[in-house]
């Protein structure tokens, strides 16, 4: 699988502290890259530092970080193959509820954090006609209840993600999406603990509201994710929109990801909406339905 060409080139895995990150800059090493890939504690760049893996520490907020990751490429004489846009957060909580800086961190770090990467690297990636590979989520296709900031910010970014492909493809630069749905990973159990941390901020009348929302909208995670892809698993997915010759623009990861975008190409929004409130019915507490 590995080939000489591929170990004379680098990729940069941003979000490689846990789960799909970290899975991906494994299966890429596999696969004769040189990795560098983005953490943001040393005890996370201790676990994952491997043949083919170098850490580099990594907050993709910050302009000095950024700015020391693309010095770090350009004094590298290998070319760039490829970006991967990993990093995120994932924050849960109705519209109503969530705290307008709530708001502004998460497209920081699920946007604005991806396009500051973006741009310090596409002269790397123009060089070497390299690839840019965007995660995005099904959340960046459908918006469930409680999902508006983390789906708001994966929608933005499936919009940039065409902006930049049709203005780097004359260049030789590919930009390809992947749109994972559940997995198993530390982001969804840190995401209920978010959402549960939230909702104590509810005012009484909030509270009434959204409440049983809330907890039902936990349990779904936690449903979703005990039954979704393992990260070696979506890592797999990921290397392949990273490898394969003629990329497509768009790949789904897991069959709750490709049924859901098939169904919404069909369905309307109010038959969605019918759909996505049954299933979320299925968890709310017994008090809450009437």
């Amino acid at each position: 699988m590995t080939t000489s060409s591929e170990n004379q080139k680098l990729i940069v895995v941003t979000g490689a502290s846990t789960g799909m990150g970290a899975a991906t800059a494994r299966e890429l090493a596999r696969r004769g890259f040189h990795v560098l890939a983005g953490v943001r504690r040393d005890r996370d760049a201790d676990a994952l530092r491997a043949t083919g893996i170098e850490p580099v520490s990594l907050d993709i907020t910050d302009p000095a970080h950024v700015e020391a990751l693309a010095e770090r490429v350009t004094d590298d004489t290998r070319p760039l193959h490829a970006l991967v846009n990993n990093a995120g957060v994932q924050v849960n909580a109705p519209v109503e509820v969530l705290p307008v800086a709530e708001w502004r961190q998460v497209f920081e770090v699920n946007l604005f954090g991806h396009i500051a990467v973006t741009q310090a690297l596409l002269p790397a990636l123009l060089r070497g006609k390299g690839r840019v590979i965007n995660i995005s989520s099904i959340g960046g296709k459908f918006a469930m209840a409680t999902y508006g900031a983390y789906a708001g910010a994966k929608f933005a970014l499936e919009a940039v993600s065409d902006s930049l492909r049709r203005e780097v493809a004359p260049m030789g630069v590919q930009v390809v999406v992947v749109e994972p749905g559940g997995v198993r990973t530390e982001m969804a159990a840190r995401g209920v603990a978010t959402a549960n941390r939230l909702a104590t901020l509810m005012t009484p009348d909030q509270e009434e509201r959204y409440g049983g929302l809330v907890r039902a909208n936990n349990g779904l995670m936690a449903s979703g994710t005990a039954s979704g892809l393992t990260a070696d698993a979506a890592a797999r997915a990921i290397a392949k929109a990273v490898t394969v010759r003629r990329p497509r623009t768009r790949y789904t990861a897991g069959r709750d990801a490709a049924l859901i975008i098939r169904l919404g190409r069909v369905l309307s929004d109010r038959t969605v909406d019918r759909v996505l409130a049954a299933n979320l019915r299925r968890h709310y507490p017994k008090e809450a339905i009437g």
